[in-house]
């Protein structure tokens, strides 16, 4: 069995005439936080359902906590816990009698069941609403308890595929304290996939998809570094000129609508406030701050390397 939770290479899937992922190559730790970042469309949610055996592969091989996706798909379900985009529980039904379900579905013993569901329940913050329908419960509630569902087994690997959707902040901080919580207590791998890049700031990897190819790898801390010291930022009705003018002092930018951004590889900012000035009465706004993932993630999106 491989070492790795979960390894893959040349990873492949087709629609008929499109390639959701193209030749996609993992190796991810036991124990590791692995964030896999990328755009609408980029081949995230696709690879996921791939390594978690909802979908076949049109090519290449994986294993999934030592397990092989095709040979050994049922072996590897067991090790696999998914929380989906969208919730998977009934809200007709209790907190409880969720979990219950879904441990009987699971083929847990039902003392088994009770003890592991009062352990997440008081985890989570979640053993007064025990015997609450899903239906009363909070936006953040029903994604914690979504979560304690897709953990009730104890799997070796956890998938999480957009786990905070659709939430407001407080909420979204609160699942991801649950989420420490859990990572403490348990060790389990997990891969996340989400849109709101400062989740992925604590991931000791991340590695960015577009068009179905991984294109860059590496710690959050070590790509936003790859960056350069600062980001320029600016903002003018007549971006096209500027924007060209400005490449021959700063190099390529990234375009957004009126707005170019720039990097600067130096901690000395004098330069740079020379040219705020020069092209002062041209420009609507200038910025200069530190860059962070997002947009490592605007840059990886936009097709531009990282490193020089």
């Amino acid at each position: 069995m491989n070492a790795a939770a979960i390894c893959a290479a040349g990873l492949i899937k087709r629609y008929g005439d499109t390639t959701a992922v193209d030749s996609l190559d993992l190796d991810i730790a036991p124990g590791e936080f692995f964030g896999l970042l990328g755009p609408n469309g980029s081949g995230k949610t696709t690879t996921i359902h791939m390594l978690a055996t909802l979908i076949r592969p049109t090519a290449g091989s994986a294993q999934v906590a030592g397990f092989d996706i095709g040979r050994d798909a049922v072996r590897a379900r067991e090790a696999i816990g998914i929380v989906f985009q969208e919730s998977a529980l009934d809200r007709s039904l209790t907190v409880a009698e969720n979990l219950r379900f879904a441990g009987l579905l699971l083929d847990l013993p039902t003392k088994i069941i009770a003890e592991r569901t009062g352990e997440l329940l008081e985890l989570f913050g979640l053993q007064e609403h025990r015997k609450a329908p899903v239906a009363t419960l909070s936006g953040g509630m029903r994604r914690a308890l979504d979560i304690v569902r897709g953990v009730l087994h104890r799997p070796k690997v956890l998938f999480l595929d957009e786990p905070t959707i659709g939430l407001d902040l407080p909420n979204r901080r609160r699942i991801w304290r649950f989420i420490d919580r859990l990572r403490v207590h348990t060790s389990m791998t997990v891969l996340l996939t989400t849109h709101y890049l400062e989740e992925a700031d604590s991931c000791d990897r991340v590695s960015f998809i577009r068009k179905g190819r991984l294109v860059e790898s590496g710690s959050p801390r070590a790509l936003v570094a790859h960056l350069g010291k600062h980001i320029v930022e600016v903002e003018s009705q007549d971006i096209e000129r500027i924007a060209t003018q400005l490449e021959t002092k700063l190099g390529p930018c990234l375009r957004d609508g009126d707005t170019a951004m720039f990097r600067w590889d130096r901690e000395d900012i004098a330069e740079l406030t020379r040219l705020q000035w020069d092209f002062a009465p041209d420009v609507g706004s200038w910025k200069v701050r530190r860059p962070n993932l997002n947009d490592v993630f605007l840059w990886v999106a936009g097709g531009k390397a990282l490193k020089p």
